[in-house]
């Protein structure tokens, strides 16, 4: 009877020696992970992970700063934003050929002449010309040169009866064209065309600003969920941890066979290696964000790990589509773009379209002329036949500011009126380049209609992808809460003797993934309205579309626009 009584307490002490671990175990509230933890998880503001390296700088960073950092030091922007600067000597080198050109000249000539005859002797001659001339194109296709020519002649010819001689002329030419050139000509299709090309780069700056931002909010939530992860991970790690310990209690009082401690240990293994791999990716987004919003140049930019404050929360928003894409189909980058391509082909039509009238200009001229200097008399050519060449004397003298006053006071007038008219016989180049822009011109026409189509399908599927992303969060939470009564069903079972570790192990593994499909899931439900908000600015692959431009036989390459499905 002792001896029955010892074994009974024996087989009673056992009993309470293994059930106490079990039920510690299954009541261990901060190895489990319960509704409020994973709330607390991946809807509070996520922490840094401990384990960072030392000599990194923790940095608090909530969204409206990261997208603040971008928009100041963004390297993608910095370079964009040269672009309109460039654009802008572009503008302004097509609007220099209307700017006049002034030019001025002076010269002096010397020419020395042999004897040709018995009555002209050797002589020389001194010629001195001041001149200054005005030319410009005008904005209305017209053009003028004036000109301001002054001479000075001094001669030994006894055949001529000034010396010096004095020439002043004023001249000025106007041409304006009446048909071809009239409208439109080659220097203002170039000044709209680079006004265009301006508006393109305050376009494409725009598409960059806000690609940047989709960018980085998307960052920032990855890093968000490589945070929550990784503490998940270690929550999943701690799990296991103590479960082995547990087990190894039991094995020794011999409740539990050693095989279960191989098992316990594999878990713990497994769960090791998720934690590595959760921390690799911590350190990818870092990565990834850093280069999005932080200036390469800093001394310690590679020393900087951001802190996020916001929360990936989650909070159903219904969205407005029909709203979503009539705003997509008004803003759209791409789209604009497209638009501007029109709008240059435009220009290149109606410059073409211009050419093919005949050549007509109206040609005006004005000159006024007026002669001075110092007049001799006549030579005496029968005492120059024998050889004698008498002196010559003066008759009259006409100022510099005499001929200066006859030719600003219109004293002899010179103008001319008429019309130049040229037509090309045949065909011509230009037909044919009008030809092709008109074909060019309807394919971008139909190019825009498809950009239309295809950005309607993308709002809409980017509405779609938020809708769905709500029904994964909620999918996702309820699983969640179920693995956790799982796994608290099979401990408790366990602990009764009812179940096996293996079970135990499954319920783990499966509430882990059920925790990572619910952070993912609230993750991508704020990534799908990042995209939503941005697919209604440009294309979420960053590409514009391929349109012809038409008259200049230039082709703006590109893909077409299509949203990828999260």
């Amino acid at each position: 009877m002792r001896q029955s009584m010892f074994r009974l307490r024996t087989s009673a002490a056992a009993c309470a020696l293994a059930l106490a671990p079990m039920t510690a175990f299954a009541q261990t509230g901060h190895l489990r992970f319960d509704a409020a933890t994973l709330a607390a998880t991946a809807q509070s503001a996520p922490q840094a992970p401990a384990g960072q390296s030392g000599s990194a700088t923790a940095r608090p960073l909530s969204m409206d700063e990261a997208v603040r950092l971008a928009l100041e030091q963004n390297l993608g922007i910095r370079i964009q934003r040269i672009d309109p600067q460039i654009q802008d000597t572009g503008v302004a080198q097509s609007r220099s050929f209307w700017s006049p050109t002034l030019g001025s000249s002076f010269s002096r000539v010397g020419n020395n002449y042999p004897a040709t005859s018995i009555i002209q002797p050797a002589y020389n001659n001194g010629t001195t010309n001041a001149n200054i001339s005005l030319s410009q194109t005008l904005p209305w296709g017209g053009s003028y040169t004036a000109g301001w020519i002054n001479q000075r002649l001094t001669t030994t010819n006894i055949l001529q009866n000034y010396s010096p001689q004095l020439y002043s002329n004023v001249q000025f030419n106007y041409t304006q064209p009446l048909m071809r050139n009239f409208s439109i000509d080659q220097i203002r299709q170039q000044v709209k065309q680079s006004q265009k090309f301006r508006e393109l780069s305050d376009i494409q700056l725009q598409a960059v600003v806000t690609s940047t931002e989709r960018g980085v909010r998307d960052a920032y939530w990855d890093l968000v969920y490589a945070i929550s992860n990784q503490k998940v991970q270690q929550l999943s790690l701690e799990l296991s941890q103590q479960f082995l310990k547990d087990n190894q209690k039991r094995v020794e009082i011999g409740t539990l066979a050693p095989i279960d401690i191989v098992q316990a240990q594999a878990e713990v293994a497994s769960n090791e290696q998720g934690v590595i791999v959760a921390d690799a990716a911590i350190k990818t987004a870092q990565d990834n964000l850093r280069a999005l919003i932080l200036d390469p140049g800093q001394p310690d930019f590679w020393n900087v790990e951001f802190d996020p404050t916001d929360a990936a929360s989650f909070a159903a928003q219904s969205v407005d589509v029909d709203a979503a894409v009539r705003n997509a189909l008004d803003k759209r980058t791409d789209l604009q773009a497209a638009k501007n391509t029109l709008a240059v082909g435009d220009i290149n039509m109606k410059f073409l379209k211009n050419q093919l009238l005949p050549d007509v200009n109206l040609q005006a001229n004005y000159g006024a002329l007026s002669y001075g200097g110092t007049q001799l008399t006549s030579a005496d050519f029968t005492n120059i036949g024998l050889g004698i060449i008498p002196a010559r004397s003066v008759i009259s003298e006409r100022s510099y500011g005499s001929v200066l006053g006859d030719v600003f006071t219109n004293a002899y007038p010179q103008w001319t009126v008429g019309v130049q008219v040229g037509y090309p016989l045949g065909s011509s180049t230009v037909q044919a380049n009008m030809a092709r822009a008109r074909l060019q011109y309807q394919q971008a026409q139909v190019q825009v209609k498809n950009l239309e189509l295809q950005i309607a399908t993308q709002v809409r599927l980017a509405a779609r992808n938020v809708t769905t992303n709500v029904k994964r969060v909620e999918s996702a939470r309820a699983s969640r809460e179920l693995q956790e009564k799982k796994l608290d069903a099979e401990e408790k079972k366990l602990a009764a003797g009812m179940s096996q570790s293996f079970f135990v192990f499954q319920a783990q593994r499966d509430l882990a993934v059920a925790r990572v499909a619910e952070i993912q899931a609230i993750s991508d439900y704020n990534k799908s309205l990042v995209d939503f908000d941005a697919v209604q600015m440009v294309p979420l692959n960053g590409a514009f579309p391929g349109i012809t431009t038409p008259g200049s036989g230039a082709i703006v390459t590109g893909n077409s626009a299509i949203i990828r499905a999260q």
